[in-house]
């Protein structure tokens, strides 16, 4: 198995500026892609076709395990509200885990069900069928364009950033 993509897990979370901003700060992240998650089609172009808004994460094992980065996508994310994340509303800002590993599915399962709040959490946790990268534009939106709408919060979004 490719090293690499075993230590590759998506996340959406509402709007992808925002979360792969947060996400390519964390102590173990090796390098982030915005994308969508799970639609019908293989490119960007088109209606809207069922995906989510998501960052691909590549990630150290050996620096950050994936319980810290579910305690971190959890900072970030209303793990209750359905389809709506910040001013952000529809299916496509969904929050969700995606994996192509079931041993990140059941990780993620795990996680939650030990969660105070499990009985409420909406997130998703479902197998990766399909990855687009964003377009161009879209790839780290608010390191090019710090102006950007974006519905993490300044200090939250920047709470990890060292350099």
């Amino acid at each position: 198995m490719d090293i690499k993509e075993h230590n590759t897990i998506y996340f959406a979370g509402g709007c992808l500026w925002g979360v792969q901003e947060f996400m390519k700060h964390l102590p173990g992240v090796v390098s982030t892609q915005a994308g969508r998650a799970n639609g019908l089609s293989k490119t960007t172009d088109g209606e809207y076709d069922g995906y989510a808004e998501c960052v691909k994460v590549i990630f150290d094992l050996n620096a950050v395990s994936l319980n810290k980065l579910f305690d971190y996508f959890f900072e970030i994310i209303d793990p209750h509200s359905i389809n709506k994340q910040g001013d952000d509303v529809g299916p496509k800002y969904r929050t969700a885990i995606y994996s192509k590993h079931q041993s990140h599915l059941e990780a993620a399962n795990n996680y939650i069900k030990k969660r105070s709040d499990a009985d409420k959490i909406v997130v998703q946790v479902e197998p990766l069928t399909n990855y687009v990268p964003s377009d161009p534009e879209h790839q780290d939106r608010l390191t090019n364009h710090p102006d950007d709408y974006c519905h993490i919060p300044f200090e939250l979004l920047y709470k990890y950033k060292t350099s």
